[in-house]
């Protein structure tokens, strides 16, 4: 088991719809340390350093035009194998799909509108929290709680 830190992004969907606080505090419970967190449009430029490896894919248009259609909430995850944990706790990428007590499963409507991201790697994680944060913006802390755990 490693500590690792992740991004999270609370897609336009999930602000729209006011399901924020119930994603956040499903990693809250889980015992995921939030070591950032902020509010901010995705612009053009941004959404294609995020999602390059699908820039030249036929659904990055749509794909583009909704990550900018309204604010997000970006994270910075910690924990244990974030990466992993946060993965499964949000679900597969299609709702249709997602087990039910998923973010996805529980929330998710469509393959586009399935509320969150989650980076898919260590390597991805690192590259996409550098994209959301700059370093001031992230806090070491050590909950009290840890000895519950």
């Amino acid at each position: 088991m490693s500590n690792q830190r992740t991004l999270v992004l609370c897609k336009p969907d999930a602000v729209q719809r006011g399901l924020v606080g119930r994603i956040v505090a499903r990693f809250e419970r889980k015992g995921l340390k939030i070591a950032g967190m902020k509010m901010l449009t995705v612009d053009e430029a941004l959404a294609s350093r995020h999602y390059a490896e699908h820039l030249e894919k036929p659904f990055y248009p749509e794909l583009r035009d909704f990550i900018t259609s309204s604010p997000v909430i970006a994270m910075a995850i910690e924990g244990e194998n974030a990466v992993e944990v946060v993965r499964n706790l949000m679900g597969v990428t299609n709702p249709q799909g997602a087990a039910s007590g998923t973010i996805r499963g529980d929330f998710g409507l469509d393959l586009t509108k399935n509320l969150v991201h989650g980076s898919d790697s260590l390597a991805s994680a690192e590259r996409e929290v550098d994209l959301f944060f700059e370093p001031d913006e992230l806090f070491d802390y050590e909950p009290t709680m840890r000895e519950w755990m």
